[in-house]
């Protein structure tokens, strides 16, 4: 039986209109019914998070989420910290000169806010703060305190235009840095411990849970860790080729409530069956 089920947002749990599709939910709630635990497990950060975890019921003693793909385990209902990873100032400016060479825009986040070095805002910048309800800030690299906690840091492009980026970006940064594309224009810099598979793994332990015990269902190339590390791994419809190449089981897109479909189909169907 599965005990843990780790699911990503974008993509996934959300539709295109970036909701949580009634039978979704509907499902959801029968899983932790059973004593399942459901775990949004998402690039976003925690406060993009917020609303879902509400939604669904997700914020009660035991529950916990997992943020900025991986570098953050969080409680939900005490906001304790389970696991935490992050970059330094050194990084940021690390990765601003190389966003310079390149001609790329960047933004990144600490734990209030969203914040971009670029004058020029970019209209994914935006984007992201207006997804994930947080509020965005203009600060200069330099302005940056000394000390700060970073969890993540991004590229953002055209798609066109990031994938030159990701093309021409120096070698070494792979050595440093866990690097995922999350979206056709967004690329992530997070610490090179940091991926959604360990913080996956992570949590289960800190829990009790078996490997073959977890479930994880995503789409996108931040999913792959998550995705291989799994008992079960769910890829959805709309997948890349990759995480459906890597995936034990293709369920329907997040269009057509994939989600439900695959934890009906894997999970709560067979516990109906031996019920019986």
């Amino acid at each position: 039986m599965y005990r843990l089920i780790a699911i990503d947002m974008d993509g996934t749990l959300l539709n295109d209109h970036h909701e949580v599709p009634e039978d979704v939910k509907r499902t959801l709630d029968e899983a932790k019914r059973h004593g399942i635990k459901i775990v949004l497990c998402s690039g976003r950060p925690i406060g993009g998070m917020h609303s879902y975890i509400e939604k669904l019921s997700l914020d009660e003693d035991g529950d916990y989420a997992i943020a900025y793909n991986g570098a953050l385990v969080q409680a939900t209902d005490t906001n304790e910290i389970v696991a935490e990873l992050s970059l330094e100032r050194n990084d940021l400016v690390k990765l601003y000169d190389v966003s310079m060479e390149l001609d790329s825009p960047i933004h990144f986040f600490d734990a209030e806010g969203l914040y971009t070095p670029n004058a020029n805002i970019s209209e994914y910048t935006v984007l992201e703060s207006y997804l994930n309800k947080i509020p965005l800030h203009y600060q200069q690299v330099s302005d940056v305190p000394a000390i700060i906690s970073i969890p993540k840091v991004m590229f953002i492009n055209h798609p066109e235009k990031l994938t030159q980026t990701i093309q021409a970006l120096p070698k070494e940064l792979y050595d440093q840095y866990t690097i995922v594309q999350s979206s056709p224009y967004f690329l992530e810099f997070i610490h090179p411990s940091a991926n959604k598979g360990n913080a996956v793994k992570k949590l289960a332990e800190e829990l009790g849970i078996k490997q073959e015990e977890v479930m994880c269902i995503g789409d996108n190339g931040n999913d792959l860790p998550m995705i291989e590390y799994a008992g079960c791994s769910v890829a959805m419809g709309n997948a890349i080729s990759e995480v459906k190449a890597a995936a034990d089981f293709q369920t329907r897109t997040n269009n057509e409530s994939g989600v439900a479909y695959a934890i009906d189909t894997l999970v709560l169907d067979p516990l109906k069956v031996k019920s019986k």
